[in-house]
């Protein structure tokens, strides 16, 4: 039996395909960027920051934190 599970390599640990379809949750869904000394994507348009936690990114408008304030 072939083990057919990938490992995800890229920054935070997320598949890069993963990163390059991630928009942020509100309305005017921007490309997230990644900020991997803080373990976060971030969003460009509303300043807001998801954490990703265990490999998975909560992209959930309540967890999230506005970066300016």
């Amino acid at each position: 039996m072939t083990d057919t599970t990938t490992t995800p390599n890229g920054p935070l640990g997320l598949d890069p395909e993963l990163l390059a379809i991630l928009a942020c949750p509100d309305t005017h869904h921007s490309p997230l960027t990644v900020d991997e000394q803080a373990g976060e994507l971030l969003c460009t348009t509303c300043d807001r920051a998801y954490p990703v936690r265990d490999g998975i990114p909560v992209l959930l408008l309540d967890e999230a934190r506005r970066r300016s304030a």
